[in-house]
């Protein structure tokens, strides 16, 4: 068995994202790549909670329909998910709860006997799931000496009373990986914009884009940055701009009902030239819409929110490790152009794990502006044939920085005179320019499967995993823009070079990536959309785009 799935389910609270975490290490010791989905409600507590972790012998960013192993610590679980089993699959049970054909496991009586918590009835299903796979205990130690942070001694003992007591029924077989780093996309996004120098995270919790913020929380001091959570979304955004006028490179962090509030102060980013990145992590929608389920619907709002023209940049990264490299590139782009620039990624992305392999990422060193030595002479808004003016900051020996969101000079004086606002305008649109020019240096355009395909698979975001997946089953070709603006013609072009039929598949209702390659003379034969907030499956996009060939 080269590829395994592994459903765990219970209520909130029974910490199902933990115990999903340790089965996925447990599958990368074991020589797999990693692709964990977390379910949930929005509920704080009670509800249907369940994550599906699929192990592979190659790079992976889907789920299969079909499971192998199912944990339940409820019998909700074993209801809702039997229909999903592959032939021989196992169920591991709390006895105490669940009534279930399978091996059922006492975990209530475990518990009391070793004097431990209740949360620790993961560890006992978790050792029990070992058993019945065939994990070396060896190897079931080490993960959780590696990942637990306390309590290890106990939740050992809980975990081999079970692995001790359990048979080994569906043996998986040691995989060949190397056994690679785990990052959620979150992780890896906050990761990345520490590699390109981030100083300052800035975020008001919402869904997905809250563990972005935890993490950077917890790892502020091995960072070396700044973690504020202000009042609301408003504040967000112009304590970041603060920062960045201050010379601190910052970030901010949201969905997009949190981006609404924001729009004001993208407009004054662009008109101030503050640069600044900006995280929207996409949901279902509009307005609340369904907050923990997933969707690609923002692109367009990314792409036109907030008043008047300037440059921005966009990236839609479609696993962890393009979260790494882009968020990196992102933070050096916002900066070297004084522009917005976004990282778009969905709630599949930010909170699904993936295995990482950081050899194959290209390294990204922080890049630093033009830095202005004029003193007293100082003007921030310089003209020059690229558009981009020297910076200074406050505290430089003589310098006046004074940044504005009113139409202003050179210097930053509000003005109103027709000929100074024509070149302050102009002057802003050359960065576009600059900004196509050096896209070119970077892999804007991923692309797969065989070149002489006359039929193509045209996806963004976290829907490349899938995508690749299907498109390898059926000898398609699968292309994936990634950097949406500026959009990479010349790229694309080249990866659609030989295509006859273009499948655009989408996590949203109107087709957005469809109608944004439109505009650009691209046609787009063929629609493939999902929106109901749960992204594709493998079995699910195999067979919408089989019907679609038809």
């Amino acid at each position: 068995m080269n590829d395994v799935s592994v459903l765990v389910g219970g209520k909130a609270g029974d910490g199902i994202n933990s115990a999903g975490a340790m089965i996925a290490q447990l599958l990368s010791h074991m020589g797999y790549h990693i692709y964990l989905y977390f379910d949930y409600p929005s509920l704080i507590r009670g509800g249907h909670n369940f994550a599906v972790i699929r192990g592979a012998g190659t790079s992976i960013g889907t789920c299969r329909e079909k499971v192998d192993f199912i944990l339940a610590l409820n019998q909700e679980t074993v209801q809702r998910h039997r229909d999903q089993m592959n032939p021989g699959a196992a169920i591991i049970f709390n006895a105490d709860l669940v009534k279930s054909e399978g091996q059922g496991v006492p975990v209530t009586s475990i518990l009391h006997e070793e004097q431990a918590p209740g949360i620790m009835g993961n560890s006992a299903l978790i050792g029990g799931f070992a058993k019945s796979a065939g994990i070396p205990w060896e190897t079931v130690e080490a993960v959780f000496r590696s990942h637990i942070p306390k309590g290890i001694d106990l939740n050992l003992k809980v975990a081999r009373r079970v692995y001790d007591q359990l048979a080994t029924i569906r043996p998986i077989e040691r995989g060949s990986s190397p056994g690679l780093p785990l990052l959620s996309g979150n992780e890896a996004i906050g990761l990345g914009l520490a590699m390109g120098g981030l100083e300052a995270y800035v975020s008001y919790p919402m869904t997905p884009s809250s563990s972005l913020l935890h993490f950077l929380a917890e790892e502020k001091e091995n960072l070396g940055i700044i973690v504020v959570h202000p009042e609301n979304e408003i504040s967000v955004v112009l304590m970041a701009l603060g920062f960045a006028y201050a010379g601190k490179r910052s970030a901010v962090g949201t969905s997009g009902g949190g981006f609404c509030l924001m729009t004001e102060g993208l407009s004054l980013a662009g008109m101030a030239e503050l640069p600044l990145v900006f995280v929207v992590s996409q949901r279902t929608g509009p307005s609340t819409g369904l907050p923990t389920y997933t969707g690609q619907s923002e692109l367009q709002f990314v792409l036109y929110a907030g008043q008047g023209e300037y440059p921005r940049f966009v990236v839609a990264p479609g696993d962890a490790g393009e979260a790494l490299y882009w968020s990196a590139v992102a933070m050096n782009i916002a900066w070297k152009f004084q522009i917005p620039a976004f990282i778009l990624p969905d709630k599949t992305l930010s909170e699904g794990t993936y295995s990482v392999n950081s050899d194959a990422i290209p390294p990204v060193n922080r890049e630093d502006p033009v830095i202005a030595d004029q003193g007293s002479r100082y003007k921030r808004y310089a003209e020059t044939p690229a558009g981009i003016s020297p910076l200074s900051f406050p505290g430089a020996k003589e310098a006046v920085v004074k940044v504005n969101s009113y139409a202003h000079d050179e210097s930053g004086y509000t003005t109103e005179e027709a000929d100074m606002v024509d070149r302050m305008t102009r002057k802003r649109l050359r960065k576009w320019e600059g900004l196509i020019a050096g896209m070119e240096q970077y892999p804007q355009v991923n692309s797969s499967g065989p070149y002489g395909s006359p039929t193509a698979l045209l996806c963004w975001g976290s829907t490349k995993g899938v995508c690749h997946e299907v498109a390898s089953q059926l000898g398609l070709r699968m292309i994936q823009p990634v950097v949406l603006s500026p959009f990479p013609m010349t790229a694309l072009n080249a990866a659609l070079d030989g295509v006859k039929t273009v499948i655009c598949v989408e996590e949203n209702a109107t087709a957005q990536l469809a109608a944004l390659a439109g505009l650009h003379g691209i046609t787009i034969h063929k629609k493939v959309l999902r929106y109901d907030g749960r992204p594709f499956t493998y079995e699910s996009l195999l067979a919408r785009v089989q019907e679609a060939l038809l």
